[in-house]
C-alpha cells in the first residue's frame, strides 16, 4: 500500500498526456500538384502534352473539350478533435494546350486564396406546404370532404 499514492500520480500523469495527445491536429494530404521547380523545365509554345506527361506526369483532371487543359490539384486538410475537417491549403496547376499537337499555351497556379465560392443553381420546385405538419394537412381536409363529388 505504500506505492498507492505513486500509482495514482502516474495514472493521473498518463491520463493528462493521453488527453493532450488526443487534442492534437491530424493533417492529411490529397492529390498532387507539381512544384515550381518541376514546372520550370516546361517551355510555353515548345513543349507538348507528351513532354508534360514525361516531365510532370498525367493530371488528376482534364479539360472538357478535346483535353484543352490539364489540371493538377492538391489539398491539405486539417482534422481536429470533433470539428469538421478544414482545407488549409489547396494548389491547382492549370496547363493549357492548343493545336493538334497540343503545345502549351499557358501555365497557371491557383491557391486557396484565389478561389471563389460559386453558387450552384438548384432546380427544385417550391412546396406550398412549408411550415405545415403532416397531421395539420391531414386534419385540415376533414371539413372539405363532399360526398356528392364522388357520385359525379
Amino acid at each position: 500500500m505504500a506505492n498507492w499514492p505513486g500509482l495514482v500520480k502516474q495514472l493521473a500523469a498518463a491520463t493528462v498526456i493521453l488527453s493532450l495527445a488526443a487534442c492534437s491536429a491530424i493533417y492529411r494530404n490529397h492529390g498532387y500538384a507539381p512544384t515550381d521547380d518541376e514546372l520550370s523545365f516546361l517551355v510555353v509554345g515548345v513543349d507538348t502534352r507528351a513532354s508534360v506527361e514525361e516531365s510532370v506526369g498525367r493530371p488528376s483532371a482534364t479539360g472538357v473539350l478535346n483535353e484543352s487543359g490539364w489540371y493538377y490539384v492538391s489539398s491539405r486538410w486539417r482534422h481536429f478533435a470533433y470539428r469538421a475537417p478544414e482545407v488549409i491549403d489547396r494548389q491547382v496547376v492549370a496547363i493549357s494546350f492548343a493545336g493538334e499537337e497540343g503545345t502549351i499555351t499557358n501555365i497557371e497556379r491557383f491557391t486557396l486564396e484565389d478561389g471563389q465560392i460559386v453558387p450552384l443553381s438548384r432546380r427544385v420546385t417550391d412546396s406550398s406546404v412549408q411550415g405545415i405538419s403532416f397531421l395539420r394537412q391531414l386534419l385540415g381536409n376533414i371539413g372539405n370532404f363532399n360526398p356528392a363529388g364522388l357520385l359525379d
